[in-house]
């Protein structure tokens, strides 16, 4: 029981409160508590922690600033960033262009003449004993076992995932490979797996498994539903975009053009499915906006690296349902080699996601991603009709060049690859919350 009080003593001893304290005209100053583990957003949006009137800070933006708590921050534990806002913010009279340690006394202005609010934070408790430097002769017991130290680690990062799945789809094919259509399920399901890790490792902010599959698998379900058949009728009846009609008339030997094929391609594969694959997020930047904290940040579209994330899921779905429900069991009926041709079909089709449907999505995820930074709806309408069109342009071009020489299909794959790289670096860097992204924070030599 002493020991029990000591940690809950110490524990005390050393948490930190924090306040952001508004300053009125009148003296009403105003505290708003600053909970650890909280995310706090500024702004005039009902969906900010701390709601600005917008009749009295007509400068300050929908969501204007962000403070985020962690425990790297050893001076006050609180750090602030701009998101983008019209006006700025200011912290001692200068502008916020990167994330900002506070300390205890700054003023945050939102806006050189808006709102200003002073940051208040008791002081972190030294402790009395201070750890000992380690001794690099000495032998302890996390050195010989290192799980014992970094166990907990291994998922956090990601490392511990990839093996078990391995494991788990090595023992499953080896039970199904009697069952061909399984078989090709389960590797294919595997492969697209690994992919999107590949992606997730890269982008380096933790959303959770469970939504991400599920918008993933909502994507493969949606594909068999009327809402489908409704962007095809837009995009391939009313739009040029009818691919079915100029593949007839190219066996009917009509000479069709490079021109025309990049143009029905555009409307009937690119504007059409990425329309359609975006509509999950479109969902989740909904959310974004209408949800309270923690649930808006686990589940909404706040930022580019969201927007990446639950598009290449959204690909990986789509991909699947084309693959296993389309392609490879019309091929697998064939003949006597329709088994083997199914498998050559699939294993370029998944692999190939990383930079086909995946890299389309995940592209334009980025740009509603990005939309939802900005508080203006016409910057929001200007960024997701971009995103929109450079996606179905790219996705367009790959079908177009399948009709020519593999060459120009590997162009068209490393360009929607570099595309999608070049998204993540960058949405990485734009990150509200980018001190708290596994991918890219410093990790001292203690942990």
């Amino acid at each position: 029981m002493l020991f029990y009080f000591a940690v809950f003593a110490m524990a005390i001893e050393n948490s930190r409160k924090a306040f952001l304290k508004q300053i009125v005209a009148d003296g009403s100053d105003k505290r708003h508590p600053l909970n650890d583990g909280e995310t706090i957003t500024l702004g005039r949006s009902a969906t900010c922690q701390i709601v600005l009137d917008p009749q009295q800070h007509s400068g300050v933006s929908r969501a204007h600033a962000q403070l985020q708590p962690s425990q790297k921050f050893k001076s006050s534990g609180w750090q602030i960033c701009d998101l983008n806002s019209a006006n700025g913010t200011f912290v001692n009279g200068q502008a916020v262009t990167d994330a900002y340690i506070l300390k205890s006394g700054d003023r945050i202005s939102l806006g050189q003449n808006g709102p200003v609010f002073v940051f208040e934070a008791e002081a972190l408790k030294v402790p009395t004993n201070p750890r000992k430097p380690a001794n690099d002769d000495a032998l302890s017991l996390t050195q010989l076992f290192p799980i014992t130290s970094t166990g907990g680690e291994l998922f956090k990062k990601g490392y511990l995932l990839p093996g078990i799945l391995t494991v788990i789809a090595v023992v499953l094919l080896f039970t199904t490979a009697a069952a061909p259509l399984l078989f090709d399920s389960i590797l294919a399901i595997y492969i697209a797996g690994m992919t999107y890790i590949f992606v997730y490792t890269l982008c380096g902010k933790q959303k959770p498994w469970w939504w991400l599959i599920g918008l993933g698998l909502l994507t493969f379900i949606m594909l068999d539903t009327p809402i489908f058949l409704l962007c095809a009728i837009v995009f391939r009846d009313i739009f040029p975009g009818d691919a079915f009609g100029m593949m007839e008339q190219i066996k009917n030997g009509v000479e069709v053009g490079i021109v025309q094929r990049l143009v029905t391609y555009f409307f009937g594969a690119g504007m059409c499915e990425e329309f359609f694959k975006a509509i999950p997020i479109f969902l989740c930047f909904y959310l974004g906006r209408k949800l309270k904290s923690p649930w808006r940040e686990k589940l909404g579209v706040l930022e580019p690296l969201d927007g990446i994330l639950i598009g290449a899921a959204c690909g990986v779905g789509f991909t699947l349902n084309e693959t296993l429900l389309q392609y490879v069991p019309q091929i697998m009926k064939t003949g006597s080699d329709g088994m083997l041709l199914g498998l050559q079909l699939l294993l370029p089709r998944i692999l190939g996601n990383i930079s086909g449907h995946m890299a389309y999505s995940g592209y334009f995820g980025y740009f509603i991603g990005l939309a939802a930074l900005k508080n203006k709806p016409i910057q929001q309408a200007q960024v997701i009709g971009i995103g929109f069109v450079t996606a179905a342009l790219i996705h367009g071009l790959w079908d177009t060049v399948s009709d020519y020489s593999p060459i120009f299909l590997v162009l068209i794959g490393v360009l929607a690859f570099a595309f999608l790289m070049a998204a993540i670096l960058k949405a990485r860097k734009l990150s509200p919350s980018r001190n708290q992204n596994f991918a890219t924070q410093f990790v001292s030599p203690e942990e």
